[in-house]
């Protein structure tokens, strides 16, 4: 048996680090399917038991590493809530889809209550709660469905017929120390919008839900 196939107690910042690379991995799907960057800006690599896309671009591989970075820190101190990628019209200004990642804690795994990123408590456990083991290749079979089915989007989202942009919204605690580089935004929500429920996977220490709700093409198509 592999380590992949041994259940374990996934640590905290074992948890965060497979939550963050699941972001930078679906970010980086939803930019591909949806065209946002040209497809010979991306390569192929295999993750999860899937061939995905990764972009090339190092001005946008600088800007996701830095987003990651603080998603991580944030994600240590139990201060994320979600995470939302915003596509909308170059033209228009309208957003068109919102791709939604709504992270919670398991209080289950005993790491998943623990806040200040004490990492020694959350590999332990807490005294007098259950330990929940999962394996690495359980987690990755439930992220690969979540790909898969961002893959399969371009089969039931509208045609985006004008170039579009992407932005990225972490919504947090209001405890949360926010670098100064930071700034708010107003949530981008689409008017009269269909929303399409995406899987999900959970480590035992983080759950994330996804979900992509967007503009119906009558609405907005010339």
């Amino acid at each position: 048996m592999s380590s992949l196939d041994t259940k374990t107690n996934i640590t905290l910042k074992g948890s965060v680090a497979i939550v963050s690379e699941f972001f930078f991995t679906a970010i980086n799907s939803i930019l591909y399917q949806r065209g946002i960057y040209q497809p010979e800006t991306f390569k192929r690599e295999s993750k999860y038991g899937l061939t995905v896309l990764t972009s090339t671009d190092a001005g946008l591989l600088a800007y996701l590493r830095q987003i990651m970075s603080q998603m991580e820190t944030w994600l240590l101190e139990g201060d994320v809530q979600r995470l939302v990628v915003v596509v909308s019209g170059v033209d228009s200004g309208e957003t068109l889809e919102r791709w939604q990642f709504n992270v919670t804690v398991e209080e289950e795994g005993g790491a998943g209550v623990m806040r200040g990123g004490d990492e020694n408590r959350a590999r332990n456990g807490l005294p007098g709660r259950g330990k929940v083991e999962k394996s690495v290749k359980e987690i990755h079979n439930e992220i690969q469905a979540i790909i898969r089915q961002i893959t399969a989007s371009v089969t039931f989202l509208p045609l985006l017929n004008e170039p579009c942009s992407f932005d990225l919204l972490v919504y947090t605690n209001k405890t949360a120390v926010v670098p100064k580089k930071w700034e708010d935004s107003d949530p981008r929500y689409i008017m009269n919008s269909q929303e399409v429920k995406l899987r999900s996977f959970t480590t035992t220490v983080h759950k994330v839900d996804s979900m992509v709700t967007y503009k119906e093409a009558d609405e907005w198509e010339l």
